[in-house]
């Protein structure tokens, strides 16, 4: 199933290619700007995003995940998925054959990429057109499913409501992490009252205001973490009052501080 391609919204990107292919794993890149919107669709092979560059939401029928470079989503087949690019993104998506995908992650969710998976899915979203069902190629593909069985799941969901309000803040709050409304704030903004927006917001993600706004804050702020920003400086990009609180909910949120995530988690 094809989806909307970010030079022309009335077009759709043909996938068709890669659902009948006789290779187990093939993939596809593409670049969307901020804000691009691509529609719900679905695959009949296992699918793997990973945005190379930027911060996407992949929103799933079985969760929905904020994804900062280094990770990627992995769903299973024919799983429903819509995705919003929050800042320009160039995404990779790799396709698995269903019964290949058998032995991989059995839940839907976001795993950590090592350096050695990045390569291969670099080299897998070559044109389908330059490859062939040859040795190189069975290789590339058995050592692919192999490190991908091999990576970690990571604590990067971000429940999203469906109630317009709130995703309005949501959306806000994404755009800008250190966004300086409190719930109070954006319960003025809405003509409700406080006890309103709270309960309308819990229902809506499942956490509350508080909770979300720091489980966000803390995932925006590894791209910024990324491009060797000094801690401070993410720490209050990112909406935290000091070096020290934020390295301490980085911490409870990841189980290590900031620079051991940079050192030994995501060394480049």
């Amino acid at each position: 199933m094809g989806f909307a391609s970010p030079q022309d919204g009335s077009r759709a990107l043909d996938l068709s290619v890669h659902e009948s292919s006789g290779l187990p794993v093939t993939g596809v890149v593409e670049t969307y700007p901020a804000h691009h919107v691509v529609p719900s669709h679905h695959h009949g092979r296992a699918h793997l995003l990973y945005a190379a560059e930027g911060v996407m939401l992949v929103q799933a029928s079985t969760g929905q995940w904020l994804v900062p470079p280094t990770a990627a989503v992995w769903l299973r087949p024919h799983v429903e998925h819509r995705l919003v690019m929050h800042t320009p993104v160039r995404v990779y998506g790799i396709f698995v054959d269903e019964e290949v995908a058998d032995g991989l992650p059995f839940m839907d969710g976001v795993l950590h990429v090592s350096a050695l998976l990045k390569a291969l899915i670099g080299e897998l979203a070559q044109p389908i057109a330059g490859r062939s069902d040859s040795r190189r190629e069975a290789l590339l593909s058995a050592l692919f499913l192999e490190e991908l069985g091999g990576q970690r799941p990571l604590s990067f969901h971000l429940p999203w409501p469906v109630d317009g309000p709130m995703q309005q803040v949501c959306g806000s709050l994404v755009r800008d992490p250190a966004h300086v409304f409190s719930a109070d704030d954006w319960a003025a903004s809405l003509a409700m009252s406080s006890k309103t927006f709270h309960r309308h917001f819990r229902k809506g993600t499942g956490m509350t205001f508080g909770r979300w706004r720091q489980q966000l804050r803390l995932m925006s702020s590894i791209t910024t973490l990324l491009g060797g920003a000094p801690i401070t400086q993410v720490a209050l990009s990112s909406g935290y009052e000091s070096h020290s609180a934020y390295a301490a909910a980085f911490k409870k949120h990841f189980g290590v501080p900031p620079s051991k995530f940079l050192s030994t988690v995501y060394r480049p």
